[in-house]
C-alpha cells in the first residue's frame, strides 16, 4: 500500500509499500517519530483516508477503493476509534458523549441509554455519568473517550497517542483498560511514538520514513 502526497518531482511517500497483516485479536502498538508516516498508516487503516496505490482489506472487504458515504458506514460499524485529544463535546455529560455515535447508528433511545451505561461501567465510571468534560480530569475525560469507542461493541478499538496528554497514573489506567479490551477479544491497534507504551502490546510494528523497518512479538 502506498500513499503519495504531490505526486511528481516534489512528491511525498508518506507511506511507501506497506505490507502488513493484523489478525482479528491482537493487541498491535505502531511505533514511529514524528512524520514516520504512522499517523498516514493509522488513517488508512481507520478508513479515514485511501491508498494512492495498493489494496486494504478489512474484515474481509475490500476498503481501498471506497468512496466517503462506504468509508463512513465501515467506520461506524466496524472501528471505536480513541484519540489523544480525547474530542468529547463540551456542554454534554459523560452519558450523552458516549450515546452521541450510537444515535448516527439508528440505535433507540432505552438500547443506547443501556449501551453507553455499560461502556462508562467497564471504564469505572459509574459515579461520573452526568459529569461534563470540565468537571473531570484528563484521565477520566480519556475514559469516557474509550466508553464512547466500546459502546457499540466494534471488533477493531484505534488508538491513536491516547495517553499522549495525561500523567504517569492516568496512562496506566488508560493502558489496563486497552489491555482488558484486548483480553475481552477486541483487535487493539495502538499508535505510539513511546517505547514504553509499545512494550506494553503483544506485538510491535516501527515504521520509519513510511516503511515498516521491523515487526516482532514482545515477550511479556
Amino acid at each position: 500500500m502506498c500513499k503519495v502526497y504531490n505526486p511528481g518531482e516534489n512528491e511525498v511517500r508518506a507511506l511507501d509499500h506497506v505490507d502488513l497483516e493484523i489478525n482479528r485479536g491482537e493487541f498491535v502498538a505502531i511505533i514511529g517519530h514524528s512524520g514516520s508516516g504512522k499517523s498516514t498508516l493509522m488513517n488508512m487503516l481507520g478508513c479515514l483516508d485511501v491508498p494512492t496505490s495498493g489494496t486494504y482489506y478489512l474484515n474481509g472487504k475490500d476498503v481501498s477503493a471506497m468512496k466517503d458515504n462506504q468509508l463512513s458506514e465501515i467506520r461506524n460499524q466496524e472501528i471505536g476509534f480513541i484519540f489523544q485529544g480525547f474530542n468529547l463535546i463540551a456542554n454534554l455529560n459523560a452519558m450523552e458523549n458516549v450515546e452521541l455515535p450510537l444515535i448516527y447508528r439508528g440505535i433507540g433511545k432505552g438500547e443506547r441509554h443501556r449501551m453507553a451505561k455499560e461502556a462508562l461501567l467497564k471504564v469505572g465510571l459509574e459515579k461520573r455519568m452526568d459529569h461534563r468534560p470540565s468537571e473531570m480530569s484528563g484521565g477520566q475525560q480519556q475514559r469516557v473517550a474509550i466508553a464512547r469507542a466500546i459502546a457499540a461493541e466494534p471488533p477493531v478499538i484505534l488508538a491513536d497517542e491516547p495517553t499522549g496528554n495525561l500523567d504517569s497514573a492516568s496512562t496506566r489506567e488508560i493502558m489496563e483498560i486497552l489491555k482488558e479490551l484486548h483480553q475481552a477479544g477486541r483487535s487493539v491497534i495502538l499508535i505510539t511514538h513511546d517505547n514504553d507504551i509499545a512494550k506494553q502490546a503483544k506485538r510491535v510494528v516501527r515504521i520509519l520514513d513510511g516503511r515498516i523497518v521491523e515487526d516482532y512479538y514482545n515477550e511479556n
